[in-house]
């Protein structure tokens, strides 16, 4: 009995782990978008994140909302760097998230500055 206990277990375990890498390691997209970063925070109650938001057109009806991890600190300073201008960013989708990473399946591995196609600035 404690052999098939400890087997099933094990099962168990394994199949957590294994959720957790494909999840963490197994992006689901990778992509750019430009736009004009409106938003930009690190926010939450018991595990802080840094979220942002990205208008995709004049009248901000579309917003790219994504997420950037701790381990990215230069693309952190850049964005804050950046508030308020357009911006080309590249992320990499994942199937799901955890709490502790973002709020959003986007997150940014890349940001540089772009020239507004809208505005000459």
């Amino acid at each position: 009995m404690r052999k098939i206990l400890f087997i099933a277990i094990s099962v168990l375990l394994l199949g957590i782990a294994a959720y957790f890498a494909f999840v963490y390691y197994v992006p689901f997209s990778e992509g750019y978008r430009s736009g004009e970063l409106i938003k930009f925070s690190r926010k939450g109650v018991l595990v802080k994140t840094w979220e942002g938001e990205i208008s995709q057109g004049i009248s901000g009806a579309q917003i790219f909302k994504f997420s950037v991890q701790d381990s990215e600190q230069e693309v952190i300073e850049k964005l804050k760097q950046f508030q308020g201008q357009y911006v080309k960013v590249t992320y990499k989708e994942r199937y799901a998230t955890f709490f502790w990473l973002g709020d959003t399946k986007y997150f940014i591995i890349e940001v540089v500055q772009e020239k507004s196609p809208h505005f000459n600035r």
